[in-house]
């Protein structure tokens, strides 16, 4: 945020005053402030995550942006990076760390892999975008992107940061905010919001399969 941006324009300093008095909105110091302090949470998957790491190291320096505090436990993280390929093993894994989140929380979706499946979306044992599961701020195109595509898409969640309003932001609405619900992994992943339907359809399934065996022997 440029300090056109910071100032409110509903009131005109004197230009002798300009470089000493800025007048600004609560709204806008506090969203300038959250958007240049944003810790990324430790943590990788795959190839994108060499990427992250390269961006962390001095030749690009996070620390421009305020983000170079890279931390290690989920409490401690503002930033969830899903940097590689999503498989069903490890969806469980990164909902649970995502639900261990403090608010704000920001997801971001690195690569092709996380945004979509990539090379692997046809596999067996690969999710098809990690925003089926826990919502996602911005996505990376790249496979992997290159550092420049992280840096990217930082700055793109810091503008969507700057344009949040604190009316209706949901951590600062009442009541606690729901967790999402960790898939469990079986023959496949299956959300607990949906055992009921999935009981149901089953049922009907067998019911179904009972009645043409029965008509069969007959």
């Amino acid at each position: 945020m440029n300090e056109k941006d910071m100032t409110s324009p509903r009131y005109e300093i004197p230009p002798e005053l300009r470089h000493q008095v800025t007048i600004t909105t609560l709204e806008r110091i506090y969203n300038w402030g959250r958007a240049n302090s944003l810790w990324p949470m430790m943590f990788g998957l795959a190839c994108c995550a060499i990427e992250m790491i390269a961006t962390a190291a001095s030749r690009y320096d996070l620390a421009r942006f305020g983000m170079e505090v890279m931390r290690p436990s989920p409490r401690q993280s503002d930033v969830l990076i899903v940097s590689g390929t999503v498989t069903k093993k490890m969806v469980p894994q990164i909902v649970r760390l995502y639900n261990q989140m403090a608010e704000p929380r920001y997801v971001i979706a690195m690569g092709a892999c996380a945004s979509g499946g990539g090379p692997f979306k046809e596999g067996y044992n690969v999710v098809s975008g990690i925003d089926k599961f826990i919502p996602v701020d911005v996505y990376i195109p790249g496979c992997p992107p290159t550092p420049q595509a992280l840096l990217n898409g930082l700055i793109a969640l810091q503008k969507k940061i700057e344009r949040q309003s604190l009316r209706d932001l949901p951590w600062y609405q009442k009541g606690p905010a729901e967790p999402i619900p960790v898939p469990v992994l079986g023959p496949d992943l299956m959300d607990p919001r949906k055992f009921a339907l999935i009981r149901e359809v089953t049922h009907r399934q067998a019911v179904q399969d009972q009645q043409e065996g029965e008509v069969a022997h007959e």
